[in-house]
């Protein structure tokens, strides 16, 4: 029974992908390529698959919810298995214009090959009770099921509530002048559970931004392109890259602090997997300057090298804890990056199960190692030395607050710069921007970026 058929359909993919998320912790946008490619589905069919497959991790808070009523009984209560395949049906029936029987029967079918006969009753009858009640009034029996109003922005849009809270705190922290807040949140929580574009990076010195690419907004090097981005990625050599545009602004950003000078020394305290390093690295590599990415964790430091390639000697790859960098290098940087582990809170769009593993606990662990690494950025940077402190994460403990402390415990010795002003004197065209001068948020819902945060500080 729980054999793969030969050619396993799109449906039976998505769930082996949903049960390895949940069962082993991996990552859908690592494994889904990998089972797609042995598969020898059509492009449609793997399509499908992809949908499937992130269109269920995204939405699962509020498909847990709308099961919870239809199956009369509380989620966790239902066995883990079942709930993937019941999780999978209820994409297909509230967010996908697949026909109702189509996407029973299929889905039962799944059951019958992955779990065994004995559950196909179970998910049969939980499948035809949602089926039988149209979507926009789900969405009226999840919020009048709710428990709190948070309990409801939760659910309704697919989010924990701690990250709910989190979120909302942060866009209330801008004072942004005329802005309802949660009209703000609701937009945001869209677009976390709305599927991004493939985006690119040409790196300076290359051949360019191709032809009949869609040039991005603000960085003069990122753009989208319609069919497969990835043959272009393979075609390039090195020189394109799969990069979101907030990720290239934190690292134009640090370039535009001040014009670059010839022998300039820069440090990417941790550059895994490798993305800001290399748009770092080309832009030493054009204006004389070389740069130290530093990673601690052999495989990504793997990524690193390969990232760099193309740019020859303009980059050395170590590896270490970046706690310890200044050790060997005190005072020795013009520049530094610290891209500091995080919860990725602002990149739940891409790696929608991350939402779901993350906890508020983790945050006090992360803010911890944060500190270490910016006590360890300054150490390393030279006198006048720029430090750009980036997250993605708009969690106000590992953004505005972290930069707070920062200075606190160094009085005298690290300056904040207007990063909003050096930042748009970047980008092509400006960015709508708000709260503090000298940090920078992005947003998903406003510039369809990451949710990156930015903050530019020199040592005086």
């Amino acid at each position: 029974m729980n054999d793969l058929p030969r050619t396993p359909s799109p449906r039976r993919i998505a769930y082996d992908v949903l049960a390895a998320v949940r069962e082993s912790d991996a990552y859908a946008n690592l494994l889904l390529p990998v089972r797609l490619e042995r598969s020898g589905l059509s492009s449609a069919d793997a399509a499908l698959a992809t949908e499937l497959t992130y269109g269920t991790l995204r939405m699962q808070g509020y498909y847990d919810a709308v099961i919870r009523i239809a199956a009369h009984r509380e989620i966790d209560q239902i066995e883990p298995a079942v709930r993937d395949v019941l999780r999978l049906g209820a994409h297909q029936l509230l967010s996908m214009r697949v026909p109702s029987h189509a996407a029973v029967n299929e889905t039962v079918s799944v059951a019958a090959q992955a779990l065994g006969r004995g559950r196909v009753g179970f998910v049969n009858g939980v499948l035809r009770g949602i089926a039988r009640t149209k979507p926009d009034t789900w969405r009226e029996r999840v919020l009048a099921d709710a428990g709190t109003r948070d309990e409801a922005i939760a659910e309704l849009g697919s989010h924990p509530v701690w990250i709910v809270r989190a979120l909302r705190q942060s866009l209330t922290a801008e004072r942004r002048p005329g802005t309802d807040v949660e009209a703000e949140l609701e937009a945001l929580l869209e677009a976390d559970n709305a599927a991004p574009r493939v985006n690119l990076v040409a790196l300076p010195g290359g051949e360019g931004v191709p032809e009949g690419a869609e040039p991005d907004p603000y960085s003069p090097y990122g753009f989208t392109l319609s069919g497969d981005p990835f043959r272009h990625v393979r075609d390039s050599g090195g020189w394109v890259r799969v990069q979101d545009e907030g990720s290239q602004l934190a690292a134009l950003a640090l370039i535009a602090a001040r014009p670059v000078r010839s022998g300039e020394r820069w440090l990417d305290l941790c550059a895994g997997p490798g993305g800001k390093a290399a748009l770092l690295g080309a832009e030493a590599r054009r204006g004389g300057a070389t740069l130290v990415a530093n990673e601690i964790v052999p495989t990504r430091a793997g990524l690193v090298r390969n990232a760099v390639a193309p740019l020859g000697d303009a980059v050395e790859v170590v590896e270490g804890d970046g706690r310890g960098i200044p050790a060997e290098h005190s005072g020795e940087f013009d520049r530094v990056l610290l891209d500091a582990p995080c919860t990725g809170l602002g990149a739940l769009r891409r790696r929608p199960e991350s939402r779901w593993r993350k906890h508020p606990r983790d945050v006090a662990e992360l803010t911890r190692l944060q500190a270490s690494l910016i006590d360890a950025a300054v150490d390393a940077l030279r006198s006048g030395g720029i430090l750009a402190y980036v997250t993605c994460s708009p969690h106000l403990g590992e953004t505005r607050i972290a930069v707070a402390e920062a200075l606190k415990r160094h009085p005298g010795v690290l300056e904040e710069l207007p990063t909003q002003e050096i930042l748009q004197g970047a980008v092509k065209t400006p960015l709508d921007l708000a709260g503090d001068p000298a940090q920078v948020q992005l947003w998903p819902h406003r510039h369809n970026t990451d949710a990156m945060f930015i903050a530019l500080l020199r040592k005086a």
